[in-house]
């Protein structure tokens, strides 16, 4: 199956490739993606879940959700069943396979803190952290606590947080804030501000986001990372690390 991942990437940049269709009994150490949303995908042996694994459920007590289930899909599912926990699926993009791999979430909001058990096996058997998990292993679902109480002065929070960036074609934030500082700060310390890399650029608005002008390709993001890294590493000795997904 072809996949032009330009056409998934919320930054519109990425190659078209041959993928496998994955489950549970033919996956085989291919590196599965969802939606590709915050991922530049230029490469690589990769696969993508089968549309089973698209689906929301409450079973044995538990809200299951299959790890192709949309963030956006989840969030309405919850705030039509009174769900707390998961307000701020609102404004994330991708997928929920992701999501838990990433651990994503709005400062200390998380998908991993209502999480139970992936593919059976119980949330403390895996590391989370900032932006991070340790999950070597594929996520075909997730299995979270169901909390009553969904609630909609989070998700205006959560809407207003989002006004300070660029409405431009991005992947979110390009790196990850080093423990007492802000990525977009250093960035813009160094004179990366509104520089462009081709057609990609650290935005004007917000320079922890790299934005696509129109015609970026995977060439131009990865120099404006590596850019940024060398530059940030030279003048405040931190090693940026990405938030976004490179896979070439």
């Amino acid at each position: 199956m072809i996949i032009d991942f330009s056409k998934l990437s919320t930054i519109a940049i990425g190659s078209k490739l041959d993928v496998k269709i994955v489950n549970e009994d033919n996956y085989n150490n291919e590196l599965i993606i969802g939606r590709a949303s915050n991922s530049l995908v230029c490469g690589g042996n990769i696969g993508v879940l089968d549309d089973k694994y698209n689906f929301i459920e409450i079973k044995n007590g538990y809200l299951r959700v299959g790890a192709k289930t949309s963030n956006r899909a989840l969030y309405n599912f919850t705030k039509k069943n009174n769900i707390a926990g998961f307000e701020f699926l609102s404004k994330l993009p991708g997928s929920i396979g992701g999501s838990i791999k990433m651990n994503a979430g709005m400062k200390s909001y998380e998908i991993s803190n209502n999480l139970v058990l992936i593919n059976h096996k119980s949330k403390n058997e895996f590391k989370f952290g900032y932006r991070y998990s340790h999950i070597d292993e594929p996520i075909f679902y997730a299995d979270f606590e169901i909390k009553d109480g969904f609630n909609s002065e989070l998700v205006e929070e959560f809407k207003n947080m989002r006004k300070n960036q660029p409405k431009l074609l991005s992947l979110g934030s390009s790196f990850k804030n080093p423990v007492g500082n802000y990525a977009g700060a250093m960035i813009e310390k160094v004179g990366l501000k509104g520089i462009k890399f081709g057609d990609v650029g650290f935005s004007e608005v917000h320079a922890n986001f790299l934005v696509n002008y129109g015609n970026g390709n995977c060439e131009n993001v990865i120099k404006a990372i590596n850019e940024a890294k060398k530059r940030v590493f030279e003048e405040f000795g931190i090693e940026l690390q990405e938030e976004i997904k490179i896979i070439l």
